[in-house]
């Protein structure tokens, strides 16, 4: 069969919404192409194996697996990453936050001086975006799972930040070694914050198949932030930055929670929703 044929009977195995273009990209990722490379030769032919290989990936995609967990890689802030089933694949909303972090930054004219810490870490999507743009500053980062520290060190080590990220395995911030007077600059996270609830009316593509440790804090979605606001208080410098991505509905919680630290505010995401809080320390 023609690449043309092979997608036109492909399509249809998979979601309408996306059919078509899932098709082409698991094709282009098979043959180590780009989609533009593929579709402009629709007339080239593939190999049975090719063919078996292909229909072996559109079984996968036509059972809820996420399209990044089969070919293994999703873009982030300009960047390409390694993702596994270990970690939560990198949303575009969460660029805002990697934004807000590096807008921040630029008010210090020395960024050596900067130490951050992102929590809960996953693929390292957050601290090594925020690594490759601030070539200064010293990182930290942390979580509660060794597979996801060893997905975060890959993408690290491919973008070639890993020896000023020093990654801790642990609950929040307790696997962090450091001297009792050691304060941060500034504390990011995208931590667990879907309502245990909300699993029942989830994409399968979400709830079948990302971590569920990465997605879920308690039955309202504040259990996280409940220990990392007190906790992140008293490892900041006085002023330091606290920036959370957080979830529909919950600036609400957050400003309550937030309710002695300094000039707290909320950024919309794409769609015009409260999805990334910042606060000073007090």
């Amino acid at each position: 069969m023609t690449i043309q044929e092979t997608l036109a009977a492909a399509t249809p195995l998979l979601a309408a919404e996306n059919g078509r273009r899932d098709a082409e990209n698991l094709l282009a990722y098979l043959l180590h192409r780009d989609r533009a490379s593929l579709l402009a030769h629709p007339e080239a032919e593939l190999t049975s194996e090719q063919a078996a290989a292909f229909n072996a990936l559109i079984a996968r995609r036509a059972a809820h697996e996420p399209l990044q967990y089969i070919t293994g890689h999703q873009e982030f802030y300009g960047l390409d990453f390694r993702v596994t089933p270990d970690v939560l694949i990198p949303r575009p909303e969460t660029e805002h936050l990697v934004e807000a972090v590096l807008l921040w930054a630029t008010q210090f004219h020395d960024e050596r001086t900067l130490q951050i810490a992102d929590i809960g870490t996953g693929s390292g999507a957050i601290v090594v975006a925020l690594a490759t743009h601030l070539a200064g500053a010293n990182f930290f980062a942390t979580d509660i799972s060794e597979s996801a520290l060893a997905v975060a060190r890959e993408n690290a080590r491919t973008h070639e930040c890993e020896q000023r990220i020093h990654f801790a395995h642990g609950d929040l911030l307790s696997g962090l070694a450091l001297p009792e007077s050691f304060r941060f600059d500034a504390i990011v996270s995208n931590p667990p914050y879907v309502p245990t609830s909300d699993a029942a009316t989830m994409q399968p593509e979400v709830v079948g198949h990302e971590p569920h440790v990465a997605l879920f804090s308690g039955n309202d979605g504040l259990e996280i932030y409940r220990r990392l606001i007190p906790a992140a208080h008293a490892a900041l410098h006085p002023c330091g930055l606290l920036a959370l991505e957080i979830g529909y509905g919950q600036s609400e919680a957050l400003t309550a929670l937030l309710h002695d630290w300094n000039n707290v505010r909320f950024i919309d995401d794409y769609q015009g929703i409260p999805r990334t809080v910042l606060a000073l320390r007090s």
